[in-house]
């Protein structure tokens, strides 16, 4: 019998540092999905018998849990969705696509992850509004470029709390009290720091935030969007169709309160079940030790590479569990594929988005919790070997 809080990806014989993408899985986590395939396999809000009201139970268990883990004010600002990019989505043609006007203009930093620019680009070219970028400078956002570049017409500021590529952690707090005195309002992408940091959207005071269940030990299929209730009253849904509305006919709609009527349809059950079983071991571990610990290890992690002289490290300074490096001469590409013929699991590429202005393909070494230094030396170890790393790459 595994224990509940094994890994068993662990016994893979791999390394992984692709963390930022995703994360491994608890085995409490995936009995937990079994759980409902094999005991109570039904749909939810669909059946008058016992194990569907079970699984009507279990979603509302991990709803008032992800509203106990940001700290939000009622669970009915829990909406669940696929990922953090659904999530953004909905926000944007949900809510701005009818609360914007002509002129007004959107503020985004230039280092942001395609799914918090790509929607904004197409919600331009809806509607007769301006995206203006902050600049990313050393791979940080700068507070006073953010500063500089608010208007009268500026409506909304859309920004990760932690990059996706640096790694950068912003001051959410401090650019929602500057954004609320000029009636401004924020959203957040948090994929990269729900998993790592300790979020609470109501001392931030955000408006929208948004994260995946997947990046944090969860199962993947599971996002989450949160908003002020106040907002999410005036925010259309989405998609249409079974299990968010209260009653129609051909003339007439009537849709479910919140957050139901931005869950249309059969939602991936198992998995935000099992999201439920993510969320209690992490408060377990504690977000605090999670923290101390990745920085622990990103420390460490810059300690070693700083001695190999080839390695160039392109974020020392920002404080994520993101570590970017390149040796001079070799293809990110190749340095990946390398390092996978070690069993070393990293990224390599622009990972969806710009740092700063460095326009160079990095290798992105993402830690986790459950990384130790042990496996940090291995790849040290590995890293250090640049003549086989050159022959690879030929």
């Amino acid at each position: 019998m595994m224990e509940d809080n094994y890994f068993p990806m662990k016994d893979k014989n791999i390394v992984y540092f692709d963390n930022a993408a995703t994360t491994f899985k608890p085995y409490r986590v995936i009995k937990k999905i079994m759980d409902y395939y094999n005991d109570y396999n039904a749909n939810s809000h669909r059946g008058d018998y016992d194990i569907s009201f079970k699984v009507d139970d279990e979603i509302d268990n991990t709803r008032n849990l992800v509203k106990e883990f940001i700290n939000a004010k009622y669970k009915e600002e829990i909406i669940f969705t696929r990922n953090t990019t659904n999530s953004l989505n909905m926000i944007v043609f949900g809510y701005f696509l009818n609360n914007l006007n002509d002129g007004d203009e959107i503020l985004l930093s230039s280092s942001e992850h395609a799914s918090n620019i790509l929607p904004w680009q197409i919600l331009a070219l809806k509607k007769n509004i301006k995206i203006i970028f902050v600049d990313s400078k050393n791979e940080k956002l700068e507070i006073d470029d953010l500063l500089s570049k608010i208007t009268n017409k500026t409506k909304v500021i859309s920004v990760a709390h932690i990059t996706n590529v640096s790694g950068d952690k912003r001051d959410i707090k401090k650019i929602c009290d500057i954004a609320h005195k000029k009636g401004i309002l924020v959203v957040v992408d948090a994929a990269q720091s729900a998993p790592h940091i300790k979020i609470d959207v109501k001392d931030l005071d955000v408006d929208f935030l948004a994260f995946s269940a997947h990046k944090m030990c969860g199962p993947t299929g599971v996002g989450i969007l949160y908003g002020k209730y106040n907002l999410l009253k005036k925010m259309v849904p989405f998609e249409f169709g079974g299990g968010m509305n209260l009653t129609y006919d051909e003339n007439r709609l009537k849709l479910l309160d919140i957050p139901y009527r931005f869950e249309a349809g059969t939602l991936d059950l198992a998995s935000i079940i099992g999201f439920s079983e993510s969320i209690k071991y992490l408060n377990e571990i504690g977000i605090s030790n999670i923290e101390k610990k990745e920085k622990e290890l990103r420390k460490y992690l810059i300690n070693e590479l700083e001695k190999i002289p080839y390695i160039k490290i392109y974020n020392k300074d920002c404080k994520g569990s993101i570590v970017l490096i390149n040796i001079d001469g070799i293809l990110s590409g190749d340095l990946g594929l390398y390092l996978n013929t070690k069993g070393i699991c990293v990224r390599s590429g622009k990972h969806c988005a710009k740092m700063g202005d460095n326009k160079e393909d990095t290798v992105r070494i993402s830690l986790y919790f459950y990384n130790t230094f042990h496996e940090i030396d291995y790849l040290i170890n590995v890293l250090k070997n640049k003549k086989e790393i050159e022959e690879f790459s030929k």
